[in-house]
């Protein structure tokens, strides 16, 4: 590989590993935080989000392309959706692991890959390999698996990994960047996080200003959570090969995998192991499918 390869492949995999390790330590950071509510945590993570990435824009001279988008009808119909999905997805992240369900949260985003598999085929007539139809049929196995031997569906796993499907299959139709559609997702948010927030003020149930300014920046810097892991895995997908991408994808669902069990003490049961085992499975079968898929050591390269 001559050295300037090197070099990105080396600063791609650096990207992808902060990207991916920040989003595994989410739920530490939301431990700190743990004495707002759900909702005022959503809000705050939105409409600090949402003055990172104008901070962005502005820096990046990128308000040209962002008004653009503003004003095409279907890019800001298909970010509108997104929109609602990834707020749910936080929301649904963000109550996981308030009610110590980050096992069920990491189980969510191990299955998002197979998910996505799904909504390619079914959306964009996208054909699925004899391995990929395996992985899939592994890890709806193992959801049956915690269902009937759990008495419950996975509930808060089925609806992270099936929201965060979604997002990234509209995110796909709209043509716009992550930064410029990142930004116009937390506008469109922002109106109702504000609102949110007045809201659980006059509840008297807002934490922020009331805990000192250490609680307060911990509230803000949920920003900071939210924005850099996204623009590091922007510029990750710019440098590495898929097949790379591909595997450090499974960094964060791991991480806070062994958070909950070995941390948090969530309890892990016999049936979770099956369940988890047969998941895993479909999830290695899938990685050396991808590998196969793109063996050449190809650079991924975005407009």
């Amino acid at each position: 590989m001559p050295d300037s390869a090197t070099s990105t492949f080396r600063s791609g995999l650096l990207f992808g590993l902060t990207a991916y390790g920040l989003w595994g330590a989410m739920p530490l950071y939301l431990r700190t935080v743990k004495a707002a509510s759900a909702w005022e945590l959503l809000a705050h993570r939105i409409l600090w989000s949402m003055l990172l990435l104008l901070l962005c824009v502005t820096l990046l001279r990128r308000w040209r392309d962002v008004g653009h988008n503003l004003r095409h009808r279907k890019v800001l119909a298909l970010l509108a959706l997104s929109t609602v999905c990834i707020g749910c997805n936080w929301f649904l992240f963000i109550y996981g692991v308030a009610h110590q369900q980050i096992v069920q949260t990491s189980l969510g985003y191990f299955i998002t890959p197979l998910v996505n598999l799904l909504f390619g085929m079914l959306m964009f007539g996208e054909r699925l390999r004899s391995m990929q139809w395996l992985a899939v049929a592994l890890a709806v196995v193992g959801v049956l698996v915690m269902a009937v031997m759990g008495g419950q569906w996975p509930v808060l796993a089925l609806g992270l990994a099936g929201s965060f499907g979604m997002y990234g299959m509209l995110r796909k139709a709209a043509p716009v960047d992550g930064l410029v559609g990142m930004t116009i997702e937390t506008m469109l948010l922002g109106p109702a996080a504000a609102g949110l927030l007045f809201y659980l003020g006059l509840q008297g149930e807002l934490l922020f200003g009331q805990q000192g300014p250490r609680m307060d920046a911990l509230l803000a810097f949920s920003g900071v959570m939210t924005t850099v892991p996204l623009l590091c895995f922007v510029a990750a997908a710019r440098r590495l090969p898929l097949s790379v991408l591909g595997f450090l994808q499974y960094l964060s669902p791991s991480v806070q995998f062994l958070q909950a069990v070995f941390l948090f003490g969530e309890p892990f049961s016999s049936m979770q192991l099956a369940s988890f085992s047969f998941i895993w499975t479909g999830l290695v079968i899938f990685s050396i499918d991808l590998i196969r898929q793109h063996r050449a050591p190809v650079v991924m390269e975005f407009d």
